[in-house]
């Protein structure tokens, strides 16, 4: 055998490669075993960890992270950790929504991380109460859409669009053609509509009239501090704060066991091709689906 290695230094190599290789991927999936299994030991009381990361472009597993926690006994409390610029406005709502219900049974507790603004701040009302750091950029109360136009790149390399159309404004937000004065009020109307139902929401949690709303609800960013002073949220703290105040509200000690949700079975093409393709080739995935109105704090 090892005459023929020898005379064999490549399948040695290749050997040795394949077991180190074998070797790394029993380790991440006994690691993501035990670390599931963990997870969700019902055993004691528990505060249980919501997540709430990057834009928000769907709502179904949240919502499914949701109801781990509502049917979970030993999850006495939830924190939201936000760290979230916004998204969609449809998948913003569910979650708010769902949040809202939730907390009615359950304690509900949010932490804000380094941004919880537009989207992440309108999800974030749902929470009895509200933490943030003093730096955490917040607030950007205000709905947005976007529409690229193609037109003159178009006209010089010679393509043109023909389009057919039940009404005028079948084809509204066309990146072929210019905006009529119809089109842009419209559409207009159809954002301060999604505004006021975020403005009306933020009255409603922070119990403010919306008259003295006015002028925090222009879409502007706040710092935690300022947010507070704005009566935006309530306390400046850490997620370890949010922790132990979602613990005293449901009755259990200063130090309680965290759960975390069932990690969502992925295979690792799924878990790490987007991540790849986002950072060499700067494509977001899902991005496609954040179409129409966006509670989105967006930096162009």
């Amino acid at each position: 055998m090892l005459i023929l290695m020898k005379k064999r230094p490549f399948l040695l190599a290749s050997l040795t490669v394949g077991a180190i290789f074998l070797f790394f991927v029993l380790v991440i999936f006994t690691a993501g075993f035990f670390r599931s299994g963990s997870s969700l030991v019902a055993v004691g009381e528990k505060v249980g960890i919501l997540n709430l990361e990057g834009p928000i472009v769907n709502a179904r597993q949240v919502l499914e992270q949701i109801d781990q926690f509502r049917n979970q006994t030993a999850v006495k409390a939830v924190v939201l950790r936000v760290n979230s610029p916004g998204g969609a406005v449809g998948p913003s709502q569910e979650i708010y929504s769902e949040l809202k219900r939730f907390a009615q049974e359950k304690p509900l507790v949010v932490s804000m991380g380094s941004v919880a603004a537009s989207g992440g701040y309108y999800v974030a009302l749902a929470g009895e109460r509200l933490f943030a750091n003093p730096g955490t950029i917040t607030g950007s109360i205000g709905v947005i859409m976007s529409f690229p136009n193609y037109q003159e790149l178009m006209g010089k390399v010679g393509v043109e669009t023909e389009v057919v159309k039940s009404g005028r404004f079948k084809d509204i937000g066309s990146s072929t053609r210019d905006f009529s004065a119809a089109d842009r009020e419209l559409l207009q109307n159809m954002i301060d509509d999604v505004h006021q139902q975020f403005v009306e929401e933020v009255s409603l949690q922070r119990n403010m009239p919306v008259e003295r709303l006015q002028p925090f609800v222009d879409g502007r960013i706040f710092t935690g501090r300022q947010a507070q002073q704005a009566g935006l949220i309530d306390e400046l703290g850490t997620f370890n704060d949010a922790v132990k105040f979602a613990a005293k509200l449901a009755g259990m000690g200063d130090d309680p066991d965290l759960v975390y949700p069932e990690p969502e079975k992925r295979s690792l093409l799924d878990r790490y091709l987007p991540d790849v393709i986002s950072r060499y080739l700067g494509i977001e995935l899902g991005a496609q689906d954040m179409i129409g109105p966006q509670y989105m704090w967006r930096v162009f």
